[in-house]
């Protein structure tokens, strides 16, 4: 029988079950340690973008104003009374379509009577005309003398040049009468009509009546700085920009919306001079409005590509960084290390400079955190997202948390 008060043997399952036990407790016990080592700490984090060489066009973002490529305004040529107008307001016309009725009555009135005046004048001039032949006849035998000969042949050319003015004075009755009809001089956008029906026009002066504008194609007039123009030259003078001289110059719209207006358009116009108030010079692009989206006097954004350079390399502007040397970009090596390399810039293309000189094909341009990245140090380089890419990759990540 066992005595009671003994110790009594552990199982084996006990045992084996005790040394994990220990060594875990010994394990939690080392870790409170103060002897223990701290873990390293977070490598700062940048945003990068790989440089890749490309041929890349010159673009610069300005500020323009439309204009009609034509505007003629509609007078009243002759007096008269306006009856009424012949056109909806705001409309289409075309070339020669009437637009006014001014009373024609007194106008052809006129019109008889300088008919009447002609009419004179050609029984006058073939009254002389007779009286003179008879004057001729009647020289040889002497019965008239060389004096009565003169005069009649005087007045036959004075009733002459009285049919001629006759003449001229119904071709002025019936241009007149013409202009009763008041037309389009060109083709294009009618407008407001000036004065209402009734009113007494063209007494004095020409009153306007309204104005046509064509604005299919239409104008785009914008600025640039001359020290851009002259930069542009010089690079193409060094050969590492190709002007686009020989070929038509792009220009782009950006709508008072901000959405990019379909249709390109050219170059049309380079001025000469510099304004000495503003150091730029004024440039003129014709751009095609076949729906008429475009009107005069709207204010649009103007992409102008006046070239080409055939190795750059695009950079965000935030990464461009300028010291008293000049401007420079950090760059993380293949090691992880930030490395300062400075840069020669052509000019912006949108939202990017254009750098020629210093970069190499592959190398990561610290865009973003750049507080934190200093020559020499360590870094963890992510990819840069653009604004616009990174709204258009959080839509969808937002659309799908939603249907959740």
């Amino acid at each position: 029988m066992p005595i009671h008060g003994s110790a009594r043997p552990l199982p084996r399952c006990v045992l084996q079950c005790s040394v994990p036990v220990a060594t875990t407790l010994a394990c939690l016990l080392g870790a409170c340690s103060p002897h223990a080592p701290a873990p390293p700490a977070p490598l700062p984090q940048v945003a990068v973008v790989v440089a890749r060489a490309q041929p890349v066009p010159l673009t610069r973002d300005l500020v323009g104003r439309l204009s009609a490529t034509r505007s003629a305004d509609v007078r009243a040529r002759v007096a008269g009374v306006l009856l009424k107008r012949l056109y909806t307001e705001g409309s289409d016309v075309k070339a020669g379509q009437p637009l006014f009725q001014i009373d024609p009555a007194p106008l052809a009135a006129a019109l008889d009577g300088a008919q009447a005046a002609l009419a004179q004048a050609q029984a006058n001039a073939i009254n002389a005309h007779i009286a003179a032949q008879r004057t001729r006849d009647l020289i040889a035998s002497g019965l008239v003398s060389r004096s009565d000969l003169d005069n009649a042949e005087a007045a036959e050319r004075s009733t002459a040049a009285a049919v001629q003015q006759a003449r001229a004075a119904v071709s002025t009755a019936r241009i007149n009468l013409g202009y009763a009809s008041v037309t389009a001089p060109i083709a294009g956008r009618a407008g407001q009509q000036g004065v209402t029906e009734g009113a007494l026009v063209g007494q004095g002066d020409a009153t306007l009546l309204t104005t046509v504008d064509q604005i299919d194609p239409i104008y785009v007039n914008f600025d640039e700085p001359a020290i851009d123009i002259g930069r542009l030259r010089r690079a193409a003078g060094s050969g590492s920009v190709t002007a686009a001289e020989d070929k038509p110059v792009s220009v782009q719209l950006t709508l008072p919306d901000g959405s990019a207006y379909a249709h390109a358009g050219t170059l049309d116009f380079t001025g000469i001079t510099v304004d000495p108030s503003t150091g730029a010079v004024a440039l003129r692009g014709i751009i095609p409005n076949p729906d008429h989206q475009l009107l005069p006097g709207m204010f649009v954004g103007v992409r102008l590509i006046s070239g080409e350079v055939g190795r750059g390399f695009l950079v965000p502007q935030a990464a461009l960084q300028r010291d008293g040397t000049g401007p420079y970009v950090l760059v993380v090596g293949a090691d992880d290390r930030v490395v300062q390399k400075r840069v020669a810039t052509e000019t912006l293309s949108g939202p990017d400079w254009v750098v020629t000189q210093g970069l190499a094909d592959g190398d990561r341009v610290v865009v973003s955190g750049t507080q934190s990245a200093r020559p020499g140090a360590s870094v963890a380089a992510v990819p840069y997202a653009r604004p616009g890419e990174a709204a258009a990759a959080a839509a969808p990540a937002a659309m799908s948390a939603s249907g959740r």
